[in-house]
């Protein structure tokens, strides 16, 4: 399902931005360019964003520690309020721990797939994904980088099916209506030979969430 539709965006005004308190978001560099996107379009220059190795993407066991070292250096540096722009990306409740004890906030939901596409929607659509490997923006232009590199199939091209045979679709969730990167999406899914489906969701729970610890 495809739809030209986009959420509004609300700016902040200029009082607010003269008065808001500096927030520090530690970020998956693989969110960075949608960050400031929406950082941008709200005039949320209070916010001041570092990232993470998007590569990270591919090795959930170094978020936790690299966002507890992060949160100290930015305390160290002297950050006021701190917000991790994570989901718990694949730590199996690590990274909540590290959240819980250094008090801080993350963005809600388990990757960035359901925050992009909002988080109730895709647990409303979850049975019916559940055979989907999805696409952001990030990984249908890092495709290669980040998906076939980190496998092997660049190297061991046979592994493709041991990988992916259970996927029936490819579901690209779409930031940005970018005709370019909905073919470079449609090119993975014939890679991978499965059916390609197409969803713009913009930036969904991430610009709701992202406004919301601005403004706290």
């Amino acid at each position: 399902m495809e739809t030209n539709s986009k959420k509004p965006e609300m700016s902040a005004s200029p009082d607010e931005r003269a008065t808001a308190e500096k927030v520090h978001v530690i970020a998956c560099g693989a969110i960075a360019r949608e960050i400031l996107a929406v950082v941008r379009m709200n005039g949320l220059g209070h916010v001041e964003l570092s990232c993470l190795p998007a590569i990270w993407h591919a090795h959930p066991e170094k978020i936790a520690p690299g966002v507890r070292t992060a949160i100290a250096e930015a305390r160290q540096a002297g950050a006021g309020r701190i917000f991790i722009a994570y989901a718990d990306c694949g730590t199996g409740g690590a990274l909540d721990r590290v959240i819980a004890e250094e008090g801080v906030e993350r963005l809600s939901g388990p990757h960035c797939y359901s925050f992009f596409a909002g988080n109730e929607q895709f647990a409303a659509t979850w049975e019916q994904d559940i055979t989907a490997f999805f696409l952001t923006d990030f990984l249908a232009r890092q495709f290669e980088a980040f998906v076939i590199e980190p496998l092997g199939l660049d190297r061991h091209p046979e592994l493709k099916d041991m990988y992916f045979s259970h996927y029936t679709k490819l579901v690209y969730l779409s930031q940005l209506e970018d005709p370019a990167l909905q073919e470079k999406a449609k090119a993975a899914a014939a890679y991978l030979g499965v059916e390609y489906e197409y969803r713009f969701t913009g930036y969904g729970d991430l610009a709701t969430e992202l406004l919301s610890a601005a403004r706290a």
